[in-house]
């Protein structure tokens, strides 16, 4: 089995080395790269390997740009310090995860787990997990101003239950069902809420974690969810979203 290591730390990447002999002499790491550039460059004109370990943050920026630039379908391992939060989205996404520092024992259960997967291809549902990490330290908007009538209103987003759109305007509806017209379209206001509370289930609509009182599956793999207050138009989301839809309600 051949082994491509992400690391920039060149201490980390020899104990990983000498990890990975102790584990399974058989193993023959290929390459270790210590930026984003250096790793695209090397999957673009070579052979991808059979497994990946990569650590999160490079020399110029998080590893996971690398698997923006480059379509891999091999398994990875990624390495990291980061919290719960962010584990828990390698783990629900099928990649595994080792805690920095690395133990033996950790390296070789990810060993074992990927030589039963062999053959397996894995989807990287890194730019979710990427827009975990990146909101921690993030601010959000805490209130929306709007115009009713000849008044500004200030809305907290605690009040929030969700927007939507329709026939090209955007609307702000609250837990108590009061309904506002809003000046920005969803793709602006998305960006400016905090991803762990609002979920972009749609085109058409943004929705607050409390605001979904029930979750029913629905033709060809989506996901029917119901809002309260009640929404005018059923609320679907694709089947290539579930996934993520899934993600974001089990943090």
């Amino acid at each position: 089995m051949t082994v491509l290591i992400f690391e920039d730390e060149t201490l980390a990447a020899d104990k990983l080395h000498t990890l990975l002999e102790d584990v399974d002499n058989g193993l023959k790491v290929v390459g270790v790269l210590k930026s984003v550039e250096d790793a695209v460059l090397w999957l673009r004109e070579n052979e991808h390997p059979d497994l990946i370990i990569s650590d999160i943050r490079l020399l110029d920026g998080l590893s996971f740009e690398i698997f923006r630039q480059v379509k891999v379908d091999r398994p990875v391992i990624f390495t990291t310090a980061y919290d719960q939060y962010a584990i828990k989205a390698f783990e629900t996404n099928s990649i595994d995860y080792l805690l920095k520092p690395i133990q033996k024992e950790k390296l070789a259960a990810s060993i074992d787990k990927f030589k039963r997967m062999a053959g397996k291809e894995e989807t990287l549902h890194y730019d979710q997990v990427l827009k975990m990490i990146e909101s921690r330290d993030k601010e959000y908007k805490m209130r929306f101003m709007i115009r009713n009538g000849n008044k500004i209103l200030a809305v907290p987003v605690e009040k929030i239950a969700y927007f939507y759109s329709q026939n090209k305007l955007t609307y702000i509806v609250t837990h108590d069902n009061k309904k506002y017209p809003y000046d920005q379209p969803l793709e602006a206001i998305d960006q400016q809420l905090d991803p762990k509370v609002f979920f972009r289930a749609n085109r058409k609509y943004v929705v607050k974690f409390d605001s979904i009182c029930e979750i029913h599956p629905y033709f060809k793999g989506r996901i029917k969810i119901n809002l309260n207050p009640e929404a005018e138009d059923e609320v679907v989301i694709s089947s290539e979203k579930t996934p993520e839809f899934k993600l974001w309600l089990d943090q």
